[in-house]
């Protein structure tokens, strides 16, 4: 796991009406700050990705569909430097997975249909603030082909 990074289980309450699917509030002890939510929409086999924030804090949670989350530490001093994660996110594993700064993201949608991914991140999106890089930059040392283990 890389340095700095959480991962919080998330709560569904489910009755015969549906279901409510909590995400991030005030009184959370991993909550920070609110800058701004938005969703971002991923068809699946697309990537959205490489990008990284020099300041926000992200917090991901995906209430509908499914991906996988790829995070990559190329921080100078941290001890998880050079490592790669994989998070795979949807309903039937739904959590909160907060990306500190300075940490490279991206994801891929997977399944059978397009997934919503929210973040509540801890500032508003700035474009000084981003950084993006090609999916495929070999700066990277990620594959984001299928895996057959």
């Amino acid at each position: 796991m890389i340095k700095d990074v959480t991962i919080t289980p998330l709560r569904q309450i489910l009755d015969e009406r549906g279901k409510v699917m909590h995400m991030l509030k005030v009184g959370d002890a991993h909550f920070q700050q609110f800058g701004e939510i938005y969703f971002s929409c991923v068809y699946p086999g697309a990537i959205k990705g490489w990008h990284i924030h020099k300041q926000m804090t992200l917090n991901y949670a995906v209430p509908h569909g499914h991906i996988k989350l790829v995070l990559y530490d190329d921080r100078p001093d941290s001890p998880t430097q050079g490592e790669i994660q994989e998070i795979f996110l949807g309903p039937d594993h739904y959590c909160l997975v907060a990306v500190p700064p300075m940490i490279w993201n991206g994801f891929k949608g997977i399944g059978q249909e397009m997934a919503i991914v929210a973040n509540c991140s801890t500032i508003p999106h700035h474009p000084q603030e981003i950084e993006r890089r090609d999916p495929f930059d070999p700066a990277i040392p990620y594959n984001w082909e299928l895996k057959h283990r």
